[in-house]
């Protein structure tokens, strides 16, 4: 499942993380974690919706765009690469250092 860029979710995904919670009867945490969402996001969402109001959250952000969703998928994708850049470097002197002699 791709993160929506800054929080930002649809009407439809809320209902579904809802309705996943009270009808399935998976617990908060469990249902947070399969959607990727914060706990106490999906907390809010259930209490709002047992007050009714559900459907008020998020009525003043406008739609995000593709290319918003395209770059956050970039964003991310470019962290995990660099992470990844990072850890071979560490690796590759620390192998470096074994090869050369009286270093052992």
């Amino acid at each position: 499942m791709e993160k929506v860029p800054r929080g930002r979710y649809t009407k439809e995904f809320r209902q579904e993380a809802v309705q996943l919670v009270i009808r399935e009867q998976i617990s908060m945490s469990e249902a947070a974690r399969r959607l990727n969402l914060p706990p106490n996001t999906l907390n809010k969402w259930v209490r709002r919706y047992n007050a009714g109001e559900l459907g008020d959250i998020g009525k003043n952000y406008r739609p995000i765009t593709d290319a918003e969703m395209e770059l956050a998928r970039l964003r991310k994708e470019n962290a995990e690469l660099r992470m990844e850049r990072d850890i071979l470097k560490k690796a590759a002197a620390y192998f470096a250092k074994e090869s050369l002699p009286g270093t052992r």
